[in-house]
């Protein structure tokens, strides 16, 4: 309902009902300076409220003089315990006084809320829920200052150094991860690196890596003796060869296999990214915000939920709203935007005269690749295409098919079909709107790969990997690729 008042300009207030909750509100009100008039059917209370200089007169707030008695006040406040009496004031000063005056009523349910608000309640409050919201917001505050130390802890017991450590080929998010972590090992006096295993073969990641200046480790090229303390970060994804270092911090937005016991962890399923979780951590324990660290968190975030539009959750909103003023925002244009390499543009060309339609699916075939991040990225170009919600890239490698795929369409989780279709022959993972598979080249002939082989085995196998694909979203593969 619009009414015809600006809140900004209101200066005189009632307060209907001064129990408990309307003695805060006057006295936080009068503390401002404010002009309040309060009215309450205990003549007792009344003339205590008088004895402390507040304006205060006796009345049932259920009667109809009482709307004109308020007539002059631009906010009512109607608060009493008894929500039917707040009822009728609502109706008696609607009914009297027009639109005109802000009217806050106070519920004890979901129906009485409804209730006064069909009775023109400009804005309806229900003390338990604000008491309940409250009372969550304690709890959550004190579990991160109780984390926060526990994190701070099992990092400046480390001797030697702390190794940080991704999923295999790390996205955005990893990174990000990965170097608030760092940032926050280095405020609290501790040496630590970043090393990944994998590769970071998308354009957008090394640009991301590059322009940040962070700097990353390959696993392979580092001696493993040189680190006595292990942190996991947005670490989740199945890795085909589990660590062989005792793991003592896991923090992630993903349940993870078990496969690993830590000092510490912090997984939460109802996190959209990891890097919204590490803001926390920056926030908690009251660091300077270095430029780079803020850039990193903040694309991450908007990597993870692309740029907000899938799985977002308010504390990413509040995550990105504290990180923005603290960012690089041309360095964030530049690493959005990185060229295009020949192979991905070979790539993406053959995805698109290979592509097989089936409704809003499509699937295709890329070929061979060297650059299986190639097939990430014209996925996600197909998904572009007119009446396409659902896509999936394949292209072989020296021995392994690898299957990239993103979804738009809110029915299908992208990553449980992949599990679907290719969990008992290969390496799926992914969530809602991406996923990713490896398959051994040889799976389905059983036929060894040698150079000799290797297009003969892309021919028996690459309609396998469609049909199964097809099969697992709820339609038929065509004996032929078509359009």
């Amino acid at each position: 309902m619009s009414t015809g008042v600006t809140i900004s300009s209101m200066s005189t207030y009632a307060i209907l009902g001064c129990g408990s909750v309307g003695y805060a509100v006057a006295e936080e009100l009068m503390e401002q300076g404010k002009d309040v008039l309060i009215i309450d059917y205990d003549s007792g209370r009344v003339e205590t409220l008088r004895e402390q200089d507040m304006n205060a007169r006796t009345a049932d707030i259920r009667e109809t003089e009482v709307a004109g008695v308020v007539a002059d006040q631009d906010v009512v406040l109607i608060l009493s315990s008894d929500v039917e009496a707040n009822k009728e004031a609502v109706r008696n000063i609607r009914q009297e006084n027009g639109d005109e005056q802000f009217v806050v009523a106070r519920a004890s349910d979901p129906v009485s809320a409804d209730d006064l608000r069909d009775l023109g309640t400009d804005v309806v409050i229900n003390p338990s829920k604000v008491i309940a919201d409250s009372a969550l917001r304690s709890l959550e505050s004190g579990e991160l200052e109780h984390r926060a130390r526990t994190l701070e802890s099992v990092i400046v017991d480390t001797r030697k150094r702390l190794a940080i450590i991704a999923h295999d080929n790390p996205d955005p998010d990893a990174i990000a991860s990965a170097v608030a972590l760092s940032a926050i090992a280095d405020h609290l006096g501790a040496e630590a690196d970043i090393l990944y295993r994998g590769d970071l073969g998308h354009q957008e990641n090394r640009a991301f890596a590059n322009l940040l200046g962070i700097d990353m480790l390959e696993w392979d090229e580092v001696d493993h003796d040189d680190y006595d303390t292990v942190a996991l970060v947005d670490h989740a994804e199945p890795t085909e060869d589990p660590l062989d270092m005792e793991v003592a911090v896991l923090i992630d937005h993903y349940e993870s296999e078990g496969r690993y016991d830590a000092e510490f962890v912090d997984v939460r399923p109802n996190m959209s990214s990891t890097s919204t979780i590490m803001t926390k951590y920056i926030q908690e324990f009251d660091m300077r915000v270095d430029e780079a660290v803020a850039t990193a968190l903040l694309y991450g975030i908007r990597a993870e939920t692309m740029d907000f539009k899938r799985d977002t959750t308010p504390a990413d909103l509040t995550a990105a709203a504290y990180l923005y003023p603290f960012a690089n925002h041309e360095t964030l244009e530049q690493v959005e935007s990185p060229s295009m390499s020949p192979e991905t543009l070979d790539v993406l060309a053959e995805a698109i005269s290979s592509r097989e339609v089936q409704g809003s699916h499509l699937v295709s075939n890329a070929g061979y690749v060297t650059d299986r991040e190639a097939l990430s990225q014209a996925a996600q170009h197909l998904l572009n295409l007119e009446g396409i919600t659902t896509t999936a890239v394949f292209g072989v490698g020296e021995d392994t098919i690898y299957v990239a795929a993103r979804s738009k369409d809110i029915r299908i989780n992208i990553g449980n079909i992949l599990q679907e279709a290719y969990g008992d022959i290969g390496r799926p993972s992914g969530h809602s709107t991406q996923g990713s598979a490896e398959i051994p080249l040889g799976i389905f002939t059983g036929i060894e790969p040698t150079d000799d082989t290797r297009d003969t085995l892309l021919e028996l196998t690459e309609q396998a990997v469609k049909s199964k694909l097809f099969a697992a979203l709820g339609v038929e593969a065509e004996s032929e690729n078509g359009s």
